[in-house]
């Protein structure tokens, strides 16, 4: 079983600007599901343990993708760090969709590739963007999310709210690497400008794929209530909490150890399970 790992590929968004993502797979003849991995806020394709996730879902026969977002702060010559925080402050929804747009289209494309068995991993923002792509692209039709959020307003409120639109910026701290990380009031023009068509909720409800919803019990940055909400939502749809289990599932970076956290494994194997039974 020979593993592939194409590391840094360079992909051009006209509306965005270039960014890299990875591709893990096996060298074969056969045709393999596409699973792309779709990170959250203050995320990155490398972040954590998420190479070794990337590593268990090849090696179980799926073309797997990771990528960074063109304005998630890092760049193409640093993809671990958060070089570019001007870029971070001018990040919004809009962005991100076509990023994972752009993502699709290339990687459906490549030979390994089975264009009709596609499936989006998204964890927590990244959740609820799958979530909405899901609904919006027929051609996806699995879609898992992890510690999502039900909803993408998740702005300052009163008086924090009035403050950032007077100023224009308010900063958020990174609390591993220390950065004072800005978010111009454009994001939210942006979200308000397009508030139907970034409605979680509905794109749940309308969503033709198969969905499985996970989550933990312990989640110190999305509360569980939000999967059990997300399940309400999609009839199609299957509820996995992992009991005492983090935001990141024991991930952490930088993740030193050469296997993936208890939780993550617990997590991964369950949705590796899900997407075998549900596209044989």
């Amino acid at each position: 079983m020979n593993l592939i790992i194409k590391k840094d590929i360079h992909l051009e968004n006209p509306e965005t600007r270039s960014f890299l993502a990875d591709a893990y797979y096996i060298d074969t003849k056969e045709k393999q599901p596409l699973i792309i991995f779709v990170h959250g806020y203050k995320g990155y394709k490398d972040w954590g343990a998420w190479s070794l996730m990337a590593e268990k879902w090849a090696k179980a026969g799926f073309f797997f993708v990771k990528f960074n977002f063109s304005h998630n702060g890092t760049t193409v010559d640093e993809p671990h760090n958060f070089a570019d925080l001007e870029a971070f402050g001018k990040n919004n929804y809009s962005k991100e969709l076509s990023d994972l747009g752009v993502v699709i289209d290339h990687f459906t494309k490549d030979s390994h590739v089975d264009d009709q068995r596609i499936v989006l991993i998204g964890h927590s923002r990244g959740g609820g963007l799958s979530i909405i792509k899901a609904y919006e692209d027929e051609r996806i039709n699995g879609l898992i999310t992890l510690a999502s959020v039900d909803t993408l307003d998740r702005f300052p409120k009163g008086e924090a709210f009035e403050n950032w639109k007077e100023k224009g910026v308010y900063y958020a701290l990174n609390g591993r690497t220390k950065q004072q990380m800005p978010h111009y009031y454009q994001f939210y023009e942006d979200y308000e400008h397009n508030i139907h068509r970034f409605d979680v909720e509905r794109a749940a409800e309308m969503a033709k794929v198969h969905m499985l919803i996970i989550h933990g019990t312990e989640d110190e940055a999305v509360d569980a209530k939000q999967a059990e909400h997300l399940h309400i939502l999609h009839p199609n749809s299957e509820l996995f909490l992992v009991e005492n289990a983090n935001h990141t599932f024991g991930g952490r970076e930088p993740w030193t150890e050469t296997t993936l956290p208890q939780d993550l494994n617990t997590v991964t194997e369950k949705s590796i399970d899900f997407i075998l039974d549900k596209m044989k």
